[in-house]
């Protein structure tokens, strides 16, 4: 094509662009859960589908809560536990495992591999998906807590559960580091033979707290 035939064609397709009315604004009136909008159900179902993925899943209330971690830590054998910034005393109140808190002189790689279990809060668990998000918000500190110890107990409050991804999404804060977690860290081979505890702790116990 000559440089005058492909001006010619190019001005064609200007012209009707240029008469072409202006398309409107497209309506995303999206669906934003598929879930009903009951508290109750909602927590009923991040129970579910968190022991789908294989976490361990408890439910207490408030004032149970301190006597549940301090079981839960002697059933699992665990001597010592990382403490996150932030993370409610009155938790481990009665807990016989030795706390080593993170802050000031943050643990050390090797005293973190020292460290049975860690205790958390989260930022936000979601149903749908079976999701517990970490922001290193206050009570669940950085990500190497959460990853070198062999068992992780992570708490959610009631009102920390959401139905969907975009119910949760504004709740946190994009600039902070976030973890995802479905279960406890797991992995397959070419076989599709399961590991668990390859990229993070094998065990996952997680604890609804209710009113």
């Amino acid at each position: 094509m000559t440089h005058h035939s492909r001006e010619r064609v190019l001005g064609r397709i200007r012209q009707a662009l240029a008469d072409a009315p202006l398309a409107s604004e497209p309506v995303r009136d999206y669906l934003v859960s598929h879930t009903p909008d009951d508290p109750a159900t909602i927590v009923d179902l991040l129970h579910e589908n968190l022991a789908d993925y294989r976490a361990i899943v408890h439910r207490t209330t408030e004032d149970e809560l301190p006597a549940l971690l301090a079981e839960l830590l002697g059933r699992h054998g665990a001597r010592t536990v990382a403490i996150p910034p932030g993370l409610p005393a009155a938790w481990l109140s009665t807990a016989t495992a030795e706390q080593r808190h993170d802050e000031g002189t943050a643990l050390t790689p090797r005293e973190l591999d020292a460290t049975d279990a860690v205790v958390t809060g989260c930022a936000v668990a979601i149903a749908e998906t079976g999701t517990i998000v970490l922001d290193g918000g206050p009570g669940q500190g950085r990500r190497a807590l959460t990853l070198v110890p062999d068992l992780h107990i992570c708490i959610v409050l009631a009102d920390q559960v959401v139905a969907s991804v975009p119910q949760a999404l504004p709740r946190l804060v994009p600039a902070r580091p976030q973890t995802w977690i479905s279960g406890p860290s797991a992995t397959s081979d070419i076989e599709l033979d399961r590991v668990e505890g390859v990229h993070g702790p094998r065990r996952l116990n997680v604890v609804i707290v209710s009113p």
